[in-house]
């Protein structure tokens, strides 16, 4: 095969996508903009590179939708699923990563790769000619945004999500804080304390909420509307929505029992995660936070165990768009405006509408393996909607709804149901392991038919 395949973005969406489309003997050129044209939130020039959380979150493929996820792409040969189970950290029944050792090796096996190279250059506009894939994530460039929106006649749709703050391990009060993952979940003693809790009794935690309250906070550009995602809610609009919002949230104190005072039952728990392999490096879970840079390290070091906290990273908020893709895309992830036309356009990971490092990299192997079958000349099947990655490549080709179009999570909700199971709590256990071995079973039979048509 003489033709390229064109990936714009070397995220993890375009990286998977790459990989993919390699594998199957598909020349891929990947051209990313970093580092001659930074971000606000990429810190170096690495293919992969993670800019938020380095969780991957469950891993569970038997009760979770995501653990599914996870499951799929590692039986299609996956890079960025492979790299994370090679650079893991203990983080309970979530896969946590290492960030910079996984994008350095993301990045060392797409150089290396015999069919794939790398361009560094800002791609500006929608080409005429070719096949290519725009993988260019929340962070679009805004000349890229303005050619799409040129082109659909349609504005793309924006939301705003905020970065967790990271703490130096050494700076953090351990005879305050402990080490548990909730519930003592894990298979391990490393998994079952894979996470530091700081408690706070019921007057810390309104003193808390007050404060965070009244701090200063990012203000929005003239014309920019907050759209918030509610999975990645700054902790300044979920405190807005009520007093006891965080603590039935991301401060939630159930499953864990103080090292220190067993006896005694915290009103909230903040949660930080392991960030680095040394252990050095530890993120607070679920603190997305909008806060100006001296309002978070004030608030922050209310928190008990954190009076003395250094920030390796402080949050921050930044614009993200997406697609309006049940318009836009077709079942087979192409533009619809240039279909016919003389260059072929997918879109992949996160600005098709999917929100979450899994969900991106998921698209990312759909779009790779459908741009590759079609430069081979024949089709490829998309998966069936019982399948993870089937469901959110039917939400959001089709399956929402245009006009309250809002980026998505994979989630159970998105599977169709398995008859003659009983709905509720009660029956949920028995329910998800029936659509996830229903899942497993159609993954690996789509697997199957796509290596016979290839």
């Amino acid at each position: 095969m003489t033709e390229i395949l064109h990936i714009v973005g070397g995220g993890l969406a375009g990286s998977e996508a790459a990989w993919q489309a390699a594998q199957t003997g598909t020349r891929v050129v990947i051209h990313e903009m970093r580092p001659k044209v930074e971000t606000f939130a990429h810190k170096t020039g690495h293919l992969g590179e993670m800019v938020c959380s380095n969780s991957f979150r469950s891993d569970d493929s038997e009760q979770n939708a995501v653990g599914l996820l996870h499951w799929e792409m590692r039986a299609a040969d996956g890079l960025i699923m492979a790299t994370a189970d090679a650079h893991r950290l203990p983080a309970g029944g979530a896969l946590a990563v290492d960030r910079d050792p996984f994008a350095e090796t993301v990045t060392e096996r797409l150089l290396t790769h015999p069919l794939i190279s790398v361009t560094y250059e800002e791609v500006s506009n929608l080409p005429s000619s070719g096949h290519w894939i725009f993988a260019t994530g929340p962070l679009t460039s805004m000349s890229l945004g303005g050619a799409i929106a040129a082109e659909t006649g349609a504005e793309a749709l924006a939301f705003f999500d905020a970065i967790a703050p990271i703490i130096h391990f050494d700076s953090i009060n351990m005879d305050k804080a402990w080490m548990q993952s909730r519930y003592d979940k894990g298979d391990t003693e490393a998994e079952r304390t894979a996470y530091l809790n700081c408690p706070m009794t019921r007057d810390q935690y309104e003193a808390f909420i007050d404060a965070l309250l009244k701090a200063d906070k990012t203000e929005f550009h003239d014309g920019e509307t907050a759209k918030y995602f509610d999975g990645c809610l700054p902790i300044e609009v979920m405190a807005e929505r009520g007093r006891e919002t965080l603590r039935f949230g991301p401060m939630k104190p159930v499953g864990l029992t103080n090292a220190h005072q067993p006896d005694v039952k915290a009103y909230a728990v903040v949660q930080l995660r392991r960030d680095n392999a040394l252990g050095t490096l530890y993120n607070i879970v679920g603190f997305q936070t909008k806060m100006k840079y001296g309002a978070q390290t004030k608030v922050l070091r209310m928190i008990p165990g954190l009076e003395n906290a250094s920030f390796a990273r402080l949050g921050g908020i930044h614009r993200n768009t997406f697609l309006n893709s049940p318009t836009l895309l077709d079942e087979q992830m192409r533009l619809k405006s240039r279909l016919g036309s003389g260059a072929t356009i997918r879109f992949a990971g996160q600005i098709t509408g999917v929100e979450g490092y899994v969900e991106s990299s998921a698209m990312g192997l759909l779009a790779g393996r459908m741009a590759a079958a079609e430069m081979a000349g024949h089709t490829l099947s998309v998966p069936a909607n019982t399948t993870a990655t089937g469901a959110l490549i039917t939400h959001i080709t089709g399956g929402a709804e245009a006009k309250t179009f809002q980026p998505m999570n994979v989630n159970f909700g998105l599977f169709p149901p398995v008859d003659g199971l009983k709905g509720g709590r009660r029956g949920r256990r028995d329910r998800y392991k029936a659509y996830t071995d229903r899942a497993k079973a159609d993954w690996t039979n789509w697997l199957a038919q796509s290596a016979e048509s290839a």
